[in-house]
């Protein structure tokens, strides 16, 4: 139906409301050729490109989660150790701790 619709320059729901006859007609030209309408294996062809492009998309989404969290693991680690190391800091230490981060004040 959508096909139909898009070859004849109408909306689906004018074609299925107010032309029904159109609608059994194509459905039996459909049944009558044993195949689809070219425009319907274009759609087919472009959803079923764009449903590998959303695959493709939700793996990458997956992956980047997954760095996303062990980033957070690794700075969290980070910012214990800094901590202990400004506990335990004694003058003449070669290892020494970074110095605080100001954080910004939001604007108000």
């Amino acid at each position: 139906m959508k096909s139909l619709a898009e070859e004849a320059g109408l909306k689906r729901n004018k074609l299925t409301h107010k032309h029904t006859g159109m609608k059994d007609l194509f459905y039996a030209l459909v049944k009558a050729q044993g195949s689809r309408p070219v425009v319907a294996e274009k759609l087919q062809q472009e959803n079923d490109e764009l449903r590998e492009k959303v695959r493709e998309l939700q793996e990458e989404r997956r992956k980047l989660r997954g760095a996303m969290k062990q980033f957070a693991r690794v700075v969290h680690v980070l910012e214990v150790e800094n901590q202990q190391l400004r506990e335990h800091n004694q003058p003449g230490d070669t290892v020494r701790p970074l110095p605080r981060r100001r954080r910004p004040q939001p604007v108000r």
